[in-house]
């Protein structure tokens, strides 16, 4: 039986063997981002062979503007501001998150429910952040709040869905993206099916895991698809991912949010990209419950985060990569995050 590190050489060769066409490929999700790059998948590829990041980290992709509101609420004596660890260091304005003693870091969002029960002299503010794969259970945990009463919990929700801005970034002039390498996590939830709207274009998708061997296959397909003017959306993680996908977290997240217009670091507004929630749940909506608007914030002076998470610069072309820009002194958010392309790029020295 061969090993995984034979199987991955075989691919390799396979790969190599079939792609003839000059192709670029767009990986969506902020965890391809670090396996590629963590595995060196790029030096087992072709030179024809291109690797985009996309959009696919949620922290990158919040917007200055929530950034810098989120921490205003922190300096607020009345408030203690519940966030996953990966917000606590991203910059607005030299400011972060990080050290504010009205600043708890959660792993779950039951837990930011917990301290809202502890401190019930406190509002407690939930950050949401996350694509369709966190919003199901944050919005259970806002079912929970409100079943119990827990009146002084809420959520900032700054959530992004995958399909319209795949739409703005394909749709794009001068867009030259053939093959996407999409979420298996997000597709856990949502199903294969909701990746159908991308035959409207002529790109080949894989729905793909995060192992190398994962990787390395769906990179197979897809110089395969591509190279013979195939354009397919497969499902390559059908051990995780079905057709139809999670219908009772789809209908959990259909019951609480609805769509909304939403703020993309380095894309902008993008219609009906965001949750909101719905009417009946707008007592744990924190932008309505304090009347918080989110500020226009200019990106930091130099900082290329916008346009490599749109897959237009690569981490190197950036100014401040690796000098003014580091884990220890980040400029912005994609060199903060655990799935930030400019984190994965510094951490693995990936040079291209």
């Amino acid at each position: 039986m061969r090993s995984e590190q034979e199987k991955i050489r075989i691919l390799s060769t396979q790969i190599k063997g079939v792609s003839k066409k000059n192709i670029n490929i767009m990986e969506v999700c902020g965890t391809h981002t670090m396996s590629i790059a963590r595995h060196g998948i790029r030096s087992l590829l072709p030179e024809n062979i291109n690797i985009i990041s996309g959009p696919g980290c949620p922290v990158c992709v919040t917007s200055a503007g929530d950034i810098h509101l989120a921490i205003e609420l922190s300096k607020r004596d009345d408030f203690l501001v519940a966030t996953f660890g990966d917000m606590l260091k991203v910059p607005s304005q030299g400011e972060t998150l990080q050290g504010r003693k009205s600043v708890a870091m959660i792993y779950s969002p039951l837990d930011a429910v917990k301290l809202a029960k502890d401190n019930p002299k406190k509002e407690v503010v939930f950050l949401g952040i996350g694509f369709e794969t966190t919003a199901p259970l944050i919005a259970a945990t806002i079912k929970s709040a409100k079943s119990e009463g827990v009146n002084n919990f809420s959520v900032l929700s700054m959530h992004k869905t995958v399909p319209v801005a795949l739409d703005v970034i394909l749709s794009a002039p001068g867009n030259k993206i053939q093959g996407l390498l999409l979420p298996g996590h997000v597709g856990a939830i949502t199903g294969r099916r909701y990746f159908d709207f991308l035959k409207r274009y002529q790109v080949s998708g894989i729905v793909t895991g995060f192992a190398a061997i994962n990787m390395m296959e769906s990179l197979y397909l897809l110089a395969s698809h591509l190279n013979e003017e195939r354009y397919d959306i497969v499902n390559n993680y059908t051990h995780i991912v079905s057709e139809e996908g999670n219908v009772c977290a789809q209908e959990v997240l259909a019951e609480v949010f609805e769509e909304s217009d939403a703020e993309w670091r380095g894309i902008g507004m993008i219609p009906g990209s965001g949750l909101k929630m719905r009417s009946e749940f707008e007592a744990f909506d924190a932008y309505k419950k304090f009347s918080l608007k989110t500020p226009k914030i200019a990106e930091a002076a130099g900082c290329l985060c916008g346009p490599i998470l749109m897959g237009k610069n690569k981490p190197s072309e950036c100014k401040h990569f690796g000098k003014t820009c580091t884990p220890a002194t980040p400029v912005g958010p994609c060199m903060v995050s655990s799935e930030g392309t400019c984190a994965a790029y510094y951490k693995y020295g990936v040079n291209v």
